[in-house]
């Protein structure tokens, strides 16, 4: 394997992302009375942009983990103009 497949094979591993970047995703797991926060970085101290409910598409852009969480950048795939940063956690496969 060569050297730069090596690092992106680490680095999703080490992001807890099973999804190559710009790759389409789902919001999964908020549940039906909460929504996952859109927020303008990558940690639970930056603000709320907006909250976005289970089944929401996304754009998903890199990973990296941040104070023991994985935070993913994305934009909304119905406007990619709003973009933000949201926990890996909540993100599955479409």
């Amino acid at each position: 394997m060569s050297r730069t497949l090596a690092a992106l094979a680490t680095l999703a591993l080490v992001a807890g992302c099973t999804v190559a970047p710009n790759s389409q995703v789902m919001v999964r797991g908020a549940g039906p009375d909460d929504l996952l926060k859109l927020r303008s970085g990558p940690g639970l101290n930056y603000d709320i942009i907006m909250g976005l409910p289970d089944g929401t598409r996304l754009n998903r852009g890199t990973c990296a983990p941040a104070n023991g969480t994985t935070w993913c950048r994305v934009t909304l795939a119905a406007s990619p103009r709003v973009s933000g940063y949201v926990s890996a956690e909540y993100l599955g496969v479409i």
